[in-house]
């Protein structure tokens, strides 16, 4: 699996949200079709993407596949995602001081005023 391939499946709305269908339990693909309001045709495809990509795993059950998250790669995408996901946290605490340096100068607003 390529990061390129990872990234192209990720993009379209309709394979994340396969995505966010698979992250509760494996699923046949009439109930990925029924969950998701595409035609046959259409999931099939996006489906096709995602297991090229390495994102989902597919077995036979009898007649039907049935698809099934794989981890590896959005382990991979968290990885990834750490060091950006450290500067926003490093930013949010920031506000977050400033924001209770202002409440203590003001007087705590969380605190009721005599009229209510």
């Amino acid at each position: 699996m390529s990061e390129d391939a990872l990234w192209t499946a990720l993009a379209d709305p309709h394979r994340r949200a396969i995505v966010g269908l698979l992250l509760t339990r494996p699923r046949p693909v009439g109930e990925i079709v029924d969950a998701c309001g595409l035609s046959q045709p259409s999931t099939s495809k996006h489906l096709r993407v995602l297991r090229e990509a390495g994102l989902v795993r597919v077995r036979q059950d009898a007649q039907r596949r049935v698809y099934a998250l794989d981890p590896a790669p959005i382990a991979e995408l968290d990885a990834w995602l750490a060091p950006y996901r450290r500067l926003w946290n490093r930013g949010l605490d920031t506000l977050g001081r400033r924001l209770d340096e202002t409440a203590a100068s003001t007087g705590d607003p969380e605190e009721p005023s005599p009229k209510d």
